[in-house]
């Protein structure tokens, strides 16, 4: 029997169960699985397409894709994507030092779409456009629409760096901005290997 100084019996009900991931991360992932699915199927139309040229690839007339010149500005996406890694870990233990690895993750990813820019100017002068060759048509499709990935997570990691200066960027939004940013950089060297080879 309780006493009459004891304290009221409460009713303690669970509280709501931590998620495994964060809304935007799950709804980061979902995005990246949908676009992996588009780039998947740009390359295997792009593989099909190579592999019945009658006169070989690229076709007479074309040019062949600066692989060596273009394999240095891989490494500089690499880079990038390591810069950005390093900065989310930074973030986990001092978020203010993780604003530069941060900022050099997103001048590494300028500098790779300002090369790509001038990779194309050279190119069209060369005679590779859009309605030259199913070679031209493929190429422009696939690294275009990986350039506005690239361009699309630049300015997310642009706005995450804004935002971690002024010391208010979210963990959660940091992760999904910084999965987007992975997604950029991992499906590159697939691209690159399998469109500039």
């Amino acid at each position: 029997m309780p006493s009459r100084h004891s304290p009221p019996l409460r009713v303690v009900t669970n509280p709501r169960p931590t998620p495994l991931v964060s809304n935007a991360v799950l709804g980061m992932s979902i995005f990246i699985f949908t676009e992996a699915m588009l780039f998947a199927g740009l390359i295997s139309a792009h593989t099909i397409a190579r592999a019945s040229a009658p006169l070989g690839w690229p076709p007479p007339g074309q040019p062949r894709l600066p692989f060596e010149e273009t394999a240095l500005n891989t490494a500089a996406l690499l880079a990038s994507g390591m810069a950005v890694f390093l900065a989310q870990r930074t973030f986990r233990r001092d978020r203010r030092r993780a604003l530069v690895p941060l900022c050099l993750g997103v001048a590494l990813g300028a500098g790779f779409v300002g090369f790509q820019g001038v990779e194309w100017v050279q190119l069209i002068g060369e005679g590779l456009t859009l309605t030259s060759s199913t070679h031209g048509a493929f190429f422009y499709l696939i690294v275009g629409v990986h350039a506005l990935h690239a361009i699309a997570a630049l300015l997310a990691l642009g706005w995450a760096a804004l935002r971690l200066r002024n010391g208010v960027l979210p963990p959660s939004a940091f992760a999904a901005v910084a999965l987007f940013w992975y997604f950029v950089v991992g499906v590159w060297p697939v691209i690159y290997l399998r469109v500039y080879a």
